[in-house]
């Protein structure tokens, strides 16, 4: 597959990073074929990272410049991020597996993230009231003048995941470059491309060095270092419940903030009065767009008795002939699973379920080629109360499907 100059330049400079840890492989999930590979960046180098954002937040060089000036970088910011949106297609598309069409919308979002925080880099305002009190001296009222004021919370870490990488990350750094905070932004290993010239556009946008610190390595040991460190004062992160409970915490420690957005098992509920091919198409795509690897993809449908076969049936069909590949694979709508790691767990819960007995309507195997593909799976035949595919998002091209009455 032939690259443009900006993606080969990006490659080059993932694999020049320092770091001290052992060696990351970029896996392109389509193909399985190896990008390239960085150093773990490791604890250190969080260090070198929370320095440089706490230095920049202590001189005040981004919190205390005048709103607007804030407000032109991040409309820069997403200035260019639409002049580079080919590139920064071509990238998630390479490491995340996005068809290119997919990977486009996704970016053209990004841009709008900073053109819409930029916006409130002006308008994060306290507010002031007078208080009157009672049982004053003489029993007269006593008045009193309160305010509040909205401070940055100073350095943050921004943690994100593989399924949405430049999504994720302009999701997480543009509200906190308005309020004026110094950030350290850990990627997810597994698809740190984008990550690579979105930093390089950050700095051409106007924005000081050691306001946004990039550091790419494991959430074990990078991701780790960032929430444990006492001069992180929040950290956001999206990510699984396991690692969110652990941030929680590691961050009791110094009564970090913390945000955390841990995933779903969404449900969609198909009542007999839809517009059913609609409605059919739109439950279809909200569970095998991106293979399932979202936390809004609708991975549970309930469905009204007297028209549960045809959507059933419907579904079914859509997710048959749904063309899955890669973005060198022409007509693709379809991406694969980001990972070896993510297709055996995906794959482990249908084996599961089939020794639960539940009943595979349509998929529910690896497609027989290169690449981490799974045919998009219907499941019918669930014990709610005990179901493993009911009952924890799995991540995956699977659905499972429930009458009502």
């Amino acid at each position: 597959m032939s690259l443009s100059a900006v993606a080969s330049s990006v490659i080059d400079d993932l694999a020049a990073r320092p770091g001290t840890g052992e060696a990351i492989a970029v896996v392109d999930p389509s193909t399985e074929e190896r990008i390239t590979e960085f150093p773990d960046a490791g604890p250190e180098a969080v260090n070198t990272a929370v320095a440089a954002a706490k230095a920049s937040y202590d001189s005040g060089v981004w919190t205390d410049i005048p709103g607007r000036q804030r407000a032109k970088a991040l409309w820069r910011l997403g200035d260019l991020i639409d002049e580079h949106a080919k590139a920064f297609a071509e990238l998630e598309s390479l490491d995340a597996g996005m068809p290119p069409m997919q990977a486009e919308m996704i970016v053209s979002t990004c841009a709008e993230f900073f053109r819409y925080y930029a916006g409130w880099c002006t308008k994060i305002n306290g507010s002031s009231y007078q208080v009157q009190m009672e049982g004053g001296v003489n029993s007269t009222h006593a008045n009193f003048h309160a305010y509040t004021q909205k401070e940055p919370y100073g350095v943050v870490g921004l943690i994100y995941p593989w399924n949405g990488p430049l999504f994720n990350a302009c999701a997480k750094i543009a509200p906190a470059l308005a309020a004026g905070c110094s950030a350290v932004v850990k990627p997810a290993e597994e698809t740190p491309l984008s990550a690579v010239l979105l930093e390089r556009l950050i700095a051409e946008a106007g924005i000081p060095e050691g306001v946004a610190n990039f550091v790419i390595g494991y959430g074990a040991t990078a991701g780790a270092a960032i929430t444990a460190h006492p001069d992180v004062e929040k950290v956001a992160f999206t990510g699984s419940t396991e690692v969110g409970k652990q941030i929680m915490r590691e961050s009791a420690d110094n009564l970090k903030k913390v945000t955390l957005e841990l995933g779903g098992k969404s449900p969609v509920l198909i009542y007999e009065d839809a517009d059913l091919d609609m409605a059919i198409m739109m439950a279809s795509m909200g569970i095998f767009v991106h293979s399932g690897q979202g936390c809004v993809c609708g991975s549970r449908v309930f469905v009204q008795r007297s028209v549960y076969d045809r959507v059933v049936a419907g579904i079914s069909m859509i997710g048959e002939n749904l063309v899955l590949g890669g973005p060198q694979d022409e007509g693709a709508m379809i991406s694969p699973l980001v990972s070896q790691k993510q297709l055996d767990r995906v794959m482990g819960y249908i084996d599961q379920g089939k020794r639960d007995g539940a009943e595979i309507v349509s998929g529910g195997y690896r497609l027989d080629r290169k690449g981490y593909f799974i045919k998009p799976t219907v499941v019918t035949g669930v014990d709610p109360e005990t179901s493993s595919l009911y009952k924890e998002e799995i991540f995956g091209p699977v659905v499972t499907i429930l009458p009502f009455d």
